[in-house]
C-alpha cells in the first residue's frame, strides 16, 4: 500500500490526453477554486486562539466525523487498498480490516478522555500534571517529526500526480518542482488564511467527494455481475489467474519465500497501524473542535461509521477490479497495483456509458485523489504549526504570557515555515521513494505519543521524567531502526541500493520501538521520585467527567 504516494495514478493519467486532459484539470480547478472560496469565508470567523486551533469548538459531530475521515482516508487508502486487493485477493482485505479496528483505538481510548483534558495539542493532555516546559518540548519535536515524514510523502505523491495529469514528462524536474510549489502554496494558504476552520471545511468536502466518487464506482460494479457478490467473486477468481486461491489466505502474507522475517515484518506494520492511528498530532487535534467531549465521542462513532463504509467499498473496487480489468492488466501498468481504482473507473465508465463516461469516471477519480492529498497536507501542517506556536512559544519560550493574538501569529508564521521547509525537502526528494515515511510517522506516533498519552490518562505514578523518556525513547529508536533497515540499504529498493548498513531485518520498526517507548515511560517513572497524586486526581475527575473542560466560543 505504502508506495502509493510516489506513483499515484501514473499509468492512468498516461492514458489520458487532449480533451480528456482538459477535463480533469477543469475538475481540479473547480475544486480548487471551492476551497479558496470556503477558507476566505472560513477566515472571517477565526479571530482568536479558539478559532485557529479548533474551528471555535463549533463543529457539529457529524461534521466532526466527516472531517476526521477525510484526514484518515489517504490517497494510500483509496488507491493502495483497492490493489493489493486486486493482486492478492484476501490478503489484500486484511488491510481494510486493520484500518477499521485501528479506529477502535482511538474510540475506546483517547477521544473523549483528550477532549475533556485538552485544550488545543496533544500536550496539553501530556503535560497536564508534570513540569510543563520539558513535556511540552518532546511533544512538540515528536508531533513536528511525525507531521514532516507524513507530509513529505504526500507532498511528494501530490507533484507528481499533479505533474502527470499536466502532461509534463517524468524527465522534467523543474516543471515538477513548480508542480510542488504550486500545491505547498496552497497548503500554507489554507492554514494561515483559514486555520482549523478552513481546514475542516476543505475536509468535509474531500470527504463527501471521495465518498460520493467511491459510492458510484461501487454501485456499477455491483450492477454489472446483477448485485450478486458470488458473482463478482468468481468473476475475481477467474481473471485473477490465481483460481480459488485468489479468495483465500496465503498469496502476500505468510508464504513460504517471506519466512519469519515477512511475518514479523506484517505483524510490526499491523501494530503500527492501529497503534498510530490513536497518536496521530493531526487526528487527535480535531477531538477539541466540537463543543463537548459527549460530541467528540458521537463525531468518532460518525467517523467509524463513514470509515467503515468506505473500507468496505474499497473491498468492492479492488475485487472488481480484479473481474472487470484483470490482475495481469493491472500489474502491467502499475506493479504496485496502485491504479486499479482509476482503471476499473474507465471500465465501469465505458461499459455503461461508453468512451465519454469512462473518461468522466477517470477524471473525477483523479481530482478526487489530488484533493485527498491536498486536504491531508492541510491538516498535518496545521497539526505542527500548532504545537509550535502553543507549546513552544507561547508555553516555553513566553512560559505562558503570550496574549491570544500574539499566539495566533506565530501560528500562522510557523506554518508558512513548516510549508516552505516541506516544499523544499520534497523538491529535493521527488525523484527518491519516500514511500517508507508513511510507515515510519505511524510507528513513531504508536512509539512515541500513545505510551505518553495512555500513561497520562491512566497511570498516577507517571511523571514528568517518563513523560519524556517516552517520547523520545520512542521516537529515537523508531527513527534509529529505520536507518538501519532494508528500506535505506541493502536492496534494490533501498533509498541507498549500492551500499549496506541494514542490520535490523525488518522494514517496519514498531514491533521493536513500541515496547521500548512503554519501557522507557515506566522506566523514566520508577527512577524519578516525582509523583503528584492531587493533580492525578484532578485530571481523573476532569477526563471522566468533563469538568473544567473547554466550552464552544461565542461569536
Amino acid at each position: 500500500m505504502s508506495d502509493v504516494q510516489a506513483q499515484p495514478l501514473a499509468a492512468a493519467a498516461s492514458d489520458v490526453t487532449g480533451g480528456q486532459r482538459g477535463l480533469t484539470v477543469a475538475l481540479f480547478l473547480a475544486f480548487v477554486a471551492l476551497t479558496l472560496y470556503i477558507t476566505l469565508r472560513a477566515s472571517r470567523q477565526t479571530k482568536t486562539a479558539a478559532d485557529f486551533y479548533a474551528g471555535g469548538r463549533s463543529f457539529s459531530p457529524v461534521q466532526n466525523g466527516l472531517a476526521i475521515g477525510g484526514d484518515y482516508m489517504s490517497a494510500a487508502s483509496f488507491l493502495g487498498i483497492a490493489g493489493i486487493i486486486a493482486l492478492f485477493g484476501y490478503d489484500g482485505f486484511l488491510y481494510s480490516i486493520g484500518f477499521l479496528v485501528a479506529w477502535l483505538v482511538a474510540l475506546l481510548l483517547v477521544a473523549e478522555l483528550l477532549r475533556n483534558s485538552g485544550r488545543y495539542t496533544m500536550a496539553d493532555v501530556v503535560a497536564f500534571r508534570m513540569r510543563q516546559r520539558p513535556v511540552r518540548v518532546a511533544a512538540s519535536v515528536s508531533t513536528i517529526v511525525v507531521s514532516i515524514f507524513y507530509l513529505l510523502a504526500q507532498m511528494v505523491g501530490a507533484g507528481a500526480l499533479v505533474a502527470l495529469l499536466l502532461g509534463i514528462s517524468a524527465d522534467n524536474d523543474a516543471a515538477k518542482a513548480l508542480t510542488i510549489v504550486v500545491v505547498g502554496l496552497l497548503m500554507i494558504f489554507y492554514v494561515t488564511v483559514g486555520g482549523m476552520k478552513g481546514t475542516t471545511w476543505v475536509q468535509i468536502v474531500k470527504a463527501v467527494l471521495l465518498m460520493t466518487g467511491t459510492t458510484l464506482i461501487t454501485i456499477l460494479v455491483l450492477a454489472w455481475v446483477g448485485f450478486s457478490v458470488n458473482e463478482l467473486l468468481d468473476r475475481a477468481a477467474e481473471r485473477s489467474g490465481k483460481g480459488e486461491a485468489f479468495l483465500e489466505p496465503g498469496l502476500r502474507y505468510a508464504t513460504e519465500a517471506s519466512g519469519l522475517t515477512g511475518k514479523l515484518d506484517l505483524l510490526s506494520l499491523g501494530l503500527a497501524l492501529v497503534l498510530g492511528t490513536a497518536g496521530l498530532p493531526h487526528i487527535l487535534i480535531r477531538f477539541y473542535t466540537v463543543p463537548t467531549a459527549r460530541d467528540a465521542r458521537r463525531s468518532v462513532n460518525w467517523a467509524i461509521g463513514i470509515i467503515g463504509v468506505f473500507y468496505l467499498m474499497t473491498i468492492a473496487l479492488g475485487f472488481g477490479a480484479a473481474a472487470f480489468v484483470g490482475s495481469s492488466a493491472i500489474a502491467e501498468q502499475n506493479p504496485g497495483g496502485n491504479t486499479a481504482a482509476p482503471q476499473l473507473a474507465r471500465s465501469v465508465g465505458d461499459h455503461f456509458f461508453g468512451d465519454t463516461g469512462g473518461t468522466v469516471l477517470l477524471a473525477v477519480i483523479a481530482a478526487v485523489a489530488f484533493a485527498t492529498i491536498l486536504a491531508v497536507v492541510a491538516g498535518l501542517t496545521l497539526a505542527s504549526s500548532s504545537s509550535f506556536a502553543h507549546d513552544i512559544y507561547a508555553s516555553v519560550l513566553k512560559d505562558g504570557q503570550a496574549g491570544e493574538g500574539q499566539e495566533v501569529r506565530v501560528a500562522r508564521v510557523s506554518a508558512f515555515v513548516i510549508g516552505a521547509v516541506a516544499i523544499v525537502l520534497s523538491i529535493f526528494a521527488q525523484n527518491l521513494n519516500v514511500a517508507f515515511l508513511v510507515a515510519l510517522a505511524f510507528a513513531v506516533a504508536a512509539s512515541g505519543n500513545l505510551p505518553a498519552i495512555l500513561y497520562s490518562l491512566f497511570w498516577s505514578r507517571f511523571n514528568t521524567s517518563g513523560a519524556v523518556w517516552s517520547i523520545y525513547g520512542g521516537l529515537v529508536s523508531a527513527v534509529t531502526l529505520v536507518i538501519f533497515s532494508p528500506v535505506v540499504s541493502g536492496k534494490e529498493t533501498s533509498l541507498f541500493k549500492d551500499t549496506d548498513f541494514s542490520w535490523f531485518p525488518l522494514d517496519n520498526p514498531g514491533i521493536v520501538s513500541i515496547p521500548i517507548g512503554f519501557l522507557c515511560g515506566w522506566l523514566g517513572t520508577v527512577l524519578s521520585k516525582e509523583r503528584d497524586d492531587v493533580k492525578y486526581a484532578e485530571l481523573e475527575v476532569r477526563s471522566l467527567t468533563g469538568h473544567g473542560a473547554e466550552g464552544a466560543a461565542s461569536h
